[in-house]
């Protein structure tokens, strides 16, 4: 051993210098003359070495060869931090804790790497690493170069003492580390640090070729902490609004009407984004492209707030009144004035707070004078835009303990703003669609049924669905001569526009038709013409039935509708064999009519199949039920006394149950009450010049004393034989066949004339000078209503006088 050779060189000698670069380096071209102190590092960061760093790579390689290697023991070998990333990598072959970069640590005698300083013969002094390695002390002090030629000074002997200690030390740590993973170095290196870290000694793991080691964190400033506070707390703030947001919109469009609208937006603002709400409205609002009235004027709809149980010291500036009455203090309507305040602010449609100079004069002139906003208190001015013009305002109020408005709430009064005009837009339009359809369905139903002689009335219409409201389903009552009634009920296929649109012209079609009094299956042979006319694709079933009060017969023809139902008045329900026949719209079928008993009390129940057919039961099942139905509802009345025919059809219509309907329904009863033979009086005349008087003196013969005994009616003689004789005379004239006479007492006095001539006699003011034309004008003085129906075989003139 020479005098500058250190301890650990000593205990063995070095190996000849590689012909190739040590694993784990790359390729490096030494140059001659060139020492490790010429090459300098900056920060640390492993750089391609200069010519001369092959003393480095040489020293690495002598400090292994002195210490044992721990693979021939059978431990796993360890190297410091764990690994060699490239030719400026030097392993911590002393078993020193170090990075393995050459770190520019420099010194009087040299610069050395942080696995042993390096000196040219001097001791070397330890000096602060100025990169990513720092000098732990002269412990590789004294290996040899790679040429031999130079040597480390001697040191003292405590020294190298002590670093035969950390030797021996490091020798028998290596022999219970795991072995390292060629395969993943992240994962070695993640090892290496944390033995570092349990050994106390921290240094930081060597960073690629590519990239500088990251400096350490330096403690966060407090203001950039506070500034990354505040941005927390606005994105918190952010993504509450956007909830609400969220939620408000599908609130306020739930709503299908225009209250329901308004409402959901006073629910959702109130309390969550302000403490109280008013919402104006144009007025009278417009409906799609008409264009709006003038003057412009906003009245206040609705207005809601905090209830004052929850917060009584508020102090808000009006008082609630129910939901559609105005807010005490706020006025109810207000007049907007061209070019003024609040005109503009609407015709700039954005939201705009109440102290903004566009909206300090707007919000007085919008809550009129007797309603100001108290100092403190913060206000949001939101016009309502539609799709086409501005159609109202919103005032959002906070209480002066409440958290003032920021700028972003204008966004989301605009979007709150937004939905609700969009809402209400959408209301005004399906208020308007649903008039239509009330209208154009009530239109083509009857107002109100009449009350023929002998028959008693009641029916019940029931849409589809709410957002239906218009089918296909309809019924009639019509008044035929010789206080006779036709019922017809029918259905077009479908409940829209369309079908209903069908069904009023079919059954225009049908009242001209019994107007007419063509026989029942007449009838339907013409509305089946009619269908095929209308389009190919027009289907529809009908019942048309003739009830005769005198006779109690009853004749019905059927086009596929479902059979009718008579309910007896001892309590028994049969539905009525007629025959099918095929849909109105199929063409070239006959329909054929056949004539029942309709006896004194019974009651004939004419509907559509959406009362018996559902999604759960066929036609005929259904049909029975409602048969059951009316004999069980009979069962509660007095034997043999029929039940009221108002609670009858509503107990009819209890059959369906909860969500079981999907069509519409028409329902038309009829009581036969009849008219007993004592109250008629009937006879037949021939066409001659004397029927005139012979007519008079049967009605004379018929009301006299004896028999206006009975029906009370000797106040009626002189004007029933003056009437009766005016309206024969007429028929005499023009018939060619025997005319017919009836009297019938029933609520009133009713005369009937027939002949067999189709023209129909017509009122006119007869000249001074005129010898006739002069018999309907009595007949139109006299009695209490007149008029002449044309027949199949002629016609018949009638007129009524009021019993006394």
């Amino acid at each position: 051993m020479t005098e500058h050779e250190s301890p650990a060189a000593s205990r063995a000698e070095p190996p000849d210098p590689p012909t190739g670069p040590p694993a784990g380096h790359s390729a490096v071209t030494p140059a001659a003359g060139r020492a490790d102190s010429d090459v300098p590092l900056t920060g640390g960061a492993a750089e391609r070495p200069a010519p001369g760093r092959e003393d480095t790579a040489y020293r690495e390689e002598t400090a292994h060869a002195a210490v044992p290697d721990p693979r021939e023991q059978g431990a796993s070998p360890v190297r410091g931090n764990g690994r060699r990333r490239g030719p400026d990598a030097v392993s911590d072959a002393s078993g020193v804790s170090g990075t393995g970069d050459a770190s520019d640590a420099s010194g009087p005698a040299g610069t050395g790497g942080t696995g042993g300083s390096t000196g040219s013969g001097a001791e070397s002094t330890p000096a602060d690493a100025t990169g990513g390695g720092a000098a732990s002390g002269a412990k590789g002090a004294g290996a040899k170069s790679p040429r031999g030629k130079r040597a480390g000074a001697k040191r003292p002997a405590a020294a190298r003492a002590q670093a035969a200690a950390e030797d021996r030390t490091a020798a028998g740590a290596t022999s219970r580390r795991r072995p390292e993973d060629p395969a993943d170095p992240d994962r070695n290196a993640a090892r290496g640090a944390a033995r570092r870290r349990t050994s106390g000694t921290v240094a930081p793991d060597p960073a690629p070729e590519t990239a500088a080691p990251a400096p350490a964190a330096a403690p966060a400033p407090a203001a950039a902490t506070a500034e990354d506070g505040e941005t927390a707390e606005r994105e918190r703030r952010g993504g509450d609004r956007l909830r609400f947001v969220g939620a408000a919109t599908r609130r306020i469009a739930r709503g299908v009407d225009l209250d329901e609208t308004v409402l959901g937006l006073c629910r959702a603002s109130v309390p969550a984004y302000s403490d109280a709400i008013l919402v104006y409205l144009r007025d009278p609002l417009p409906v799609g492209d008409e264009r709006p009235s003038s003057p412009f004027v906003l009245r206040l709809r609705r207005s809601d707030r905090i209830p004052e149980a929850q917060h009584p010291e508020s102090g808000l500036p009006f008082v609630l009144g129910p939901p559609d009455a105005a807010a005490e203090g706020a006025a109810e309507h207000t007049r907007v004035q061209p070019g003024g305040p609040l005109a503009e602010v609407l015709r700039g449609v954005r939201p705009v707070f109440a102290d903004a100079d566009s909206a300090s004069a707007a919000l007085p002139e919008l809550l009129g004078a007797g309603c100001t906003i108290p100092d403190g208190y913060r206000a949001v001015l939101a016009p309502l835009r539609g799709r086409r013009r501005v159609i109202g305002a919103a005032v959002f109020l906070r209480r002066a303990e409440r958290p003032a408005f920021e700028p972003d709430d204008l966004l989301v009064a605009a979007q709150l703003a937004t939905h609700t005009a969009l809402g209400v837009d959408k209301a005004v339009l399906y208020g308007r669609e649903a008039y239509i359809a009330d209208e154009l369905q009530r239109t083509m139903l009857p107002d109100a049924l009449p009350q023929p002689t002998g028959c008693t009335l009641a029916s019940r219409y029931l849409p589809a669905a709410e957002t239906a409201r218009v089918g296909g389903d309809w019924y009639d009552a019509i008044p035929l001569p010789g206080s006779r009634v036709a019922l017809v009920v029918g259905d077009v296929m479908g409940h829209s526009m369309t079908s209903a649109a069908i069904m009023g012209q079919l059954r225009t079609t049908a009242q001209t038709l019994a107007g007419l009094d063509l026989p029942p299956q007449e009838v339907l042979h013409h509305l089946d013409e009619q269908a095929q006319r209308l389009g190919s694709d027009r289907m529809a079933t009908c019942l048309y039935a003739v009830y005769d009060p005198v006779a109690h017969r009853l004749l019905v023809a059927n086009a596929g509708h479902p059979p009718p139902v008579m309910l007896h008045r001892d309590g028994r329900a049969e539905v009525l064999r007629i025959p099918a026949g095929a849909p109105i719209g199929v063409g070239g079928v006959d329909f054929e009519a056949v004539e029942l008993d309709a006896p004194e009390g019974a009651t004939l129940l004419l509907y559509t199949d959406g009362l018996v057919e559902s999604r759960v039961r066929d036609v005929w099942t259904g049909i029975d039920f409602l048969r059951e139905k009316l004999a069980d509802t009979a069962r509660l009345t007095r034997p043999g006394t029929a039940p009221p025919l108002e609670p009858l059809c509503d107990e009819v219509l209890d059959i369906l149950g909860p969500g079981d309907r999907d069509d519409d329904i028409a329902l038309l009863a009829a009581r036969f009450d009849g008219i007993t033979p004592s109250d008629v009086a009937y006879w037949y005349l021939d066409p001659r010049a004397q029927t005139a008087g012979q007519a008079r003196r049967l009605a004379r013969r018929a009301l006299a004393r004896r028999a206006l005994a009975r029906w009370d009616l000797e106040e009626l003689s002189d004007a029933v034989e003056l009437l009766v004789s005016e309206v024969v005379t007429n028929a005499v004239r023009y018939a060619e066949r025997p005319i017919t006479l009836r009297l019938l007492r029933t609520d009133m006095l009713r005369c009937e004339v027939g002949d067999d001539v189709p023209q129909l006699p017509r009122l006119r003011q007869a000249r001074a000078t005129d010898e006739g034309g002069r018999g309907l004008y009595l007949v139109n003085r006299i009695a209490r209503r007149w008029g002449a129906t044309r027949l199949s075989t002629g016609k018949v003139v009638w007129f009524e006088l009021p019993l006394p």
